[in-house]
């Protein structure tokens, strides 16, 4: 049975709802670019209501040190997922400056991205496979573009990881046949329009991976 991630959380009622359907791990992006972002007191409170239920992940982009104090002494993550281009030592940096686990996102559209991964064994404590934007998208996020990628790049990937890209109610099952990915993540595929979350898609995502691996 596949782990859940719910990215992109940014009010208390989806919270309410992906935390009652069973979500593992809900995410909260700290990136003023995305219709997703949070500041640090509406995290703070979010945080809150998951505290004992499901894993917090503060997701920032190539975050300063201030930032990453603020958002560790305010909303107590357990792990922060950096999103950005942070190199292998940078993700040491942040564990060692936070005392918070790392997931390091792994943008990938061919084999040699996929590869990458390698260079932060050791580092992070998990690599999330995300979809690498197609250059023709203008105005592109880091992640939640809905995008995937061919998740057959995965096959033999060993141990633990989380998949991510392009996600939906649709299709989580078969991504998970094809990956045998333990944990998955969805932002995008779970919204009606971007950064609106829908209670009900979130449950059926939930079910859907649950009945899966």
């Amino acid at each position: 049975m596949a782990q859940v991630k719910i990215c992109g959380l940014s009010e208390p009622i989806t919270m309410k709802a992906a935390l009652d359907a069973g979500a593992d791990m809900v995410g909260l992006v700290f990136f003023a670019k995305s219709p997703r972002n949070v500041n640090v007191e509406q995290a703070a409170a979010l945080a809150k209501m998951a505290k004992g239920k499901a894993d917090v992940v503060a997701l920032v982009v190539d975050a300063d040190d201030k930032l990453l104090e603020l958002i560790t002494k305010r909303v107590r993550p357990d792990y922060f997922q950096a999103h950005g281009n942070e190199t292998p030592n940078r993700v040491a940096e942040i564990a060692k400056l936070t005392g918070v686990k790392v997931i390091k996102a792994i943008a990938v559209r061919e084999a040699s991205d996929v590869a990458m991964a390698q260079s932060f064994k050791g580092k992070a404590d998990l690599v999330l496979f995300d979809a690498k934007a197609p250059d023709t998208l203008k105005d592109a996020l880091p992640g939640g573009n809905g995008i995937s990628f061919d998740w057959t790049l995965l096959k033999g990937i060993e141990g633990s990881f989380m998949l991510s890209g392009g996600l939906s109610p649709d299709n989580v099952a078969e991504a998970i046949a094809v990956t045998g990915a333990p944990i998955v993540d969805v932002s995008s595929g779970v919204e009606t329009a971007p950064g609106i979350k829908d209670a009900c898609l979130i449950r059926k995502f939930i079910e859907q991976a649950k009945l899966s691996g």
